[in-house]
Parts: structure tokens; C-alpha cells; sequence
């Protein structure tokens, strides 16, 4: 059974920054794609950014220029690196990764950006 695992929430001020991590285990094949959601309290889900298993990135307007994602597929990992975080960033993080048409979810981590 597929299994995410998020990581590295927390507080962290305007301006810092935040790396958050997902290890994914029960998977036999590498994920198509890897993926960051992210959903704010009285918001919808949204998309934040996306990685192909080739490598393309892709991030929602919100975010780019300001979040860097990456993966390793030898240890099954996603990482967003956050820098640069504002107050609307404030939200709970969800892995996602799809493999042939399947799409996993982990638990989520919250990050709050506030002074």
C-alpha cells in the first residue's frame, strides 16, 4: 500500500523560509508525477507545484519565483523548498503523487507564516 508522509512544517516568519519533505514507501514504480498542494482555512485545495518524473516543474503563479521543488527517486522524496513566505502562504501542505492514473495523498503539515 502507497503511503505519503509529509514533514517540515512549522511557524516561520514573513520573509523566511521553510523546506518541507515527503517520503512516499510502498510504491514499486517511480511516480509520474509528485506534487504540493496546499488549502487555506476557508479556501479550496490548490495546486502549487508539480514535478514529472522527466524533471518539468511547474508552479502556480503564486508561488513561483519563490518555491523551488525537487525529487529523488532513489529515496522516493519531494521537496519543496519555500522561501520567501508571506502570511497567505499560511495553509496545510499535502503531498500527492500519481502513478498510472492513481493519485495518493498524505496527511498534511500545516505552515503558518506570521510574526
Amino acid at each position: 500500500q502507497v503511503q505519503l508522509v509529509e514533514s517540515g512544517g512549522g511557524l516561520v516568519q514573513p520573509g523566511g523560509s521553510l523546506a518541507l519533505s515527503c517520503a512516499a514507501s510502498g510504491n514499486n514504480f517511480a511516480f509520474n508525477t509528485m506534487n504540493w498542494y496546499r488549502q487555506a482555512p476557508g479556501k479550496e485545495r490548490e495546486l502549487v507545484a508539480r514535478i514529472t518524473f522527466g524533471g518539468v516543474r511547474n508552479y502556480s503563479d503564486s508561488v513561483k519565483g519563490r518555491f523551488t521543488i525537487s525529487r529523488d527517486d532513489s529515496r522516493d522524496t519531494v521537496s519543496p523548498q519555500m522561501n520567501s513566505l508571506k502570511p497567505e502562504d499560511t495553509a496545510v501542505y499535502y503531498c500527492n503523487a500519481v502513478l498510472r492514473g492513481i493519485e495518493f495523498w498524505g496527511k498534511g503539515t500545516l505552515v503558518t507564516v506570521s510574526a
